[in-house]
């Protein structure tokens, strides 16, 4: 296999494939309204030098806004963006660029939905002279419409212990519903929650980072892009992970029961993510039956259907030539 075609999605009959390219010129070639989710994690500014070659804090939201032009082209109606993303200190204190971004995203056409923010668990302690370490990372939720497909119950957490607990602590007037003039009040009393085994979760996700990837310089745990997955996309869902890595939320795609689109600029770790979508779907096998069925249900299609138009559009299918890295 020569080194243009190694780069191209081949035509083996599966539900994931990997370009390697900068996501900017590889989406070009894919057609509008094609993905249902995007979840990914962009280098942030000035980090993964050795890996992208880093993006100035000062020139990050210029770089972004093209690569966010092309996300929102080829997301469908109703479909979700989700960025995870942190800050960097500069000269002691933090710098705005993450909030600049948030800002130019909504002048884009973005709608800022929500904000989930990831707690590290298994974060180690440490300080600066004038802070500690951060033990949290921003999730931005971002969709082109009000109304989109989110899938509330599939991620309910179990109650446990948790009403039984607040109820011994929190006075009477707690745990008697009564109305409020805010919102859905139902989740406020504690009271509703009795003899229910299930509950709506927070915004803040308990997650320990991931430590057993050693292919990649920033690799997030696999729950991370697996809870929005489920959240925001259906079983035969297709979700897109432009800076794909190691290729952790294609696996959770996989895993999941959706078609995943990848794209990685560095070659090597694009070869990678092959290889992981590969074992993703050797192990596929021996799953429990529940997932084995959303399995086969999901869409068979090749790599190169992925990210080809459907039948009847007249969008160009051909990855520029210019792009495929030699």
């Amino acid at each position: 296999m020569n080194a243009r075609a190694d780069h191209r999605l081949s035509a083996t009959p599966v539900r994931g494939g990997v370009v390697a390219g900068d996501c900017l010129d590889v989406l070009r070639s894919l057609p509008a309204a094609r993905v249902d989710l995007i979840v990914t994690s962009p280098p942030y500014a000035d980090q993964r030098a050795s890996t992208y070659g880093g993006v100035a804090a000062d020139e990050y939201v210029e770089w972004f806004m093209p690569r966010a032009e092309q996300f929102a082209r080829v997301l469908k109606p109703g479909g979700s963006l989700v960025i995870n993303i942190k800050e960097k200190v500069v000269d002691g204190e933090r710098h705005t660029y993450v909030l600049e971004l948030i800002i130019a995203m909504r002048k884009q056409g973005w709608l800022w939905t929500e904000e989930y923010v990831w707690h590290k668990r298994n974060c180690f302690p440490g300080k600066w002279p004038n802070r500690f370490r951060d033990a949290w990372e921003r999730c931005l939720h971002f969709t082109r419409e009000r109304k989109f497909k989110m899938n509330q119950d599939a991620v309910m957490v179990p109650t446990g212990d948790w009403a039984r607990t607040r109820l011994k602590t929190l006075g009477a007037n707690d745990v008697v519903r009564h109305d409020s003039q805010v919102g859905n009040a139902f989740g406020k009393n504690v009271a509703n929650w009795q003899g229910r085994e299930r509950a709506y979760p927070t915004n803040v996700l308990h997650l320990a980072t991931e430590c057993n990837n050693k292919g990649h310089s920033a690799a997030f745990p696999q729950a991370l892009p697996r809870w929005f997955i489920e959240l925001f996309t259906d079983p035969g869902d297709t979700v897109l992970d432009p800076f794909a890595g190691s290729g952790t939320t294609l696996a959770a795609a996989l895993a999941l029961g959706r078609n995943a689109i990848g794209v990685e600029l560095a070659p090597a770790y694009a070869a990678r993510c092959r290889e992981s979508l590969e074992a993703s779907r050797t192990s596929a096998a021996g799953v429990a039956r529940e997932a084995a069925q959303a399995l086969a249900r999901a869409s068979i299609v090749t790599e190169q259907e992925l990210i080809s138009p459907r039948r009847g559009t007249a969008a160009s299918t051909k990855i520029p030539k210019d792009n495929v890295p030699s």
